[in-house]
């Protein structure tokens, strides 16, 4: 019953439509948590935490409000004009098309690295369209840049995306030492972006030098130093060894509390959907775990990781890249992290998942939120086909992935 549930909720999550019901990914989710439940194979005490073993309770709550902390704190940086302020930045140092593509996904790159990616592209792209509009130049490459370089720059800390949250929720592993080990594949990652799309669209970034003329902006000063300061305290607490959810939910509240805005406005852009997506999810993922389904699902598996440490690692990379975009990351890594302990180089595995999960994300236009989110804030004005993403996705993320994960393998054998 638990794999039947799954699998069901399955078809949801991977974007697939029932003739006879009309639900969405979260939807879908929470469909099945619920059946989940009514069907026993998870109780109403291990969904709402009741259950004293950690291992038994289906919904981990320190990723939950890791995310909602990270979300609130964007949302102020959002309000106070913050992500238009850099964008505008990146465009006094770029003059030309090439140099404006370059600019937009380091920016993109950085601000994933430690705000969530799906945000960063929420709040970035409307300001890109307007620049590239009033410059005349054609949107698209600017766009990719949007979402890939959100997806390479978000592999750098555990903050970057959802899925890396599950991974530091289940690993144990310290926000310092994961991201000395990713931040060199991020960069990396991101080169290839930028290099990849000046490449593929060289034909249609003209090399004239042009001005632009974006609206006026006005910054909140007082709201963005408050919100890049608790930004900064946060970063701090991370690498202190604080507890990463309670320190970053404190910074949202305090910037929520010094404010002086009316916080409805705040929480109401909080995206709770993607909170209770997550919820579900867990429920879902715990059924299936407790069934020994998880443990049946890596058997099938395990052929393509049998051998010495060196083939498993490069097995389970192969697998968390292909699985990431058939099941969806967030599901995939929600599954994977059961088979991670368990693994020759347990440390070195949830390393190649965060790598791979995230920068599957590239592959193709539903492989991440982030790109949904950048192509559908540009309906209207640009036709994003999937044929059409996935001829510059491959390439992207192929080399990307080689390229990030020979970087971890020579650190991991240095260090």
């Amino acid at each position: 019953m638990a794999l039947a549930i799954f699998l069901f909720t399955y078809i949801f999550i991977a974007g697939a439509r029932l003739p006879f019901v009309k639900l969405d990914r979260p939807g879908g989710a929470l469909l099945g948590a619920t059946l989940m439940v009514v069907a026993g194979a998870v109780t109403p005490a291990e969904v709402f935490g009741h259950s004293a073993a950690r291992d038994q309770q289906a919904i981990d709550m320190d990723t939950i409000v890791l995310l909602l902390g990270m979300m609130l704190l964007a949302v102020y940086l959002a309000q106070a004009n913050f992500f238009r302020a850099a964008g505008a930045k990146a465009l006094k140092v770029a003059h030309t098309p090439k140099l404006l593509l370059v600019a937009v996904t380091f920016v993109s790159a950085v601000l994933s690295a430690f705000l969530v990616n799906d945000t960063v592209c929420l709040f970035l792209t409307p300001l890109v369209l307007v620049v590239v509009e009033d410059a005349r130049l054609p949107p698209v490459p600017y766009l990719l840049a949007v979402c890939m370089g959100s997806n390479s720059g978000s592999v750098a800390t555990f903050t970057g995306n959802p899925q890396n949250m599950l991974i530091q929720g289940a690993s144990g592993l310290g926000y310092a030492r994961f991201a000395a080990y990713m931040a060199l594949p991020a960069v990396l990652s991101t080169v290839v972006v930028a290099v990849a799309l000046l490449y593929m669209f060289r034909k249609e970034l003209p090399s004239a030098r042009f001005d632009t003329h974006p609206p006026p902006l006005e910054v909140d000063r007082r709201l963005l130093a408050l919100g890049l300061g608790s930004l900064l305290g946060v970063v701090v607490a991370f690498f202190a060894g604080l507890p990463m959810s309670w320190s970053a939910l404190a910074g949202g509240v305090l910037v929520m509390t010094l404010s002086g805005h009316e916080p409805r406005e705040a929480l109401e852009r909080v995206d709770w959907v993607l909170l209770l997506f997550f919820a579900s999810l867990f429920v879902v993922v715990h059924g299936v775990n407790k069934a020994g389904w998880a443990e049946e699902i890596r058997q099938v598996f395990s052929p393509l990781m049998a051998g010495p440490p060196w083939r498993e690692t490069l097995g389970f990379a192969a697998l968390t890249l292909v699985a990431s975009n058939l099941f969806s990351n967030v599901p995939f890594v929600m599954l994977a992290r059961a088979w991670v302990p368990a693994m020759h180089e347990p440390e070195l595995a949830w390393h190649v998942l965060a790598l791979g999960s995230t920068l599957a994300g590239n592959l193709t236009l539903v492989g991440s939120v982030a790109n949904l989110i950048v192509f559908e804030a540009a309906r209207g004005k640009v036709r994003m086909g999937f044929m059409d993403y996935l001829r510059v996705g491959v390439p992207v993320t192929l080399i990307s992935f080689a390229v990030g994960l020979g970087v971890l393998l020579a650190e991991h054998a240095l260090f």
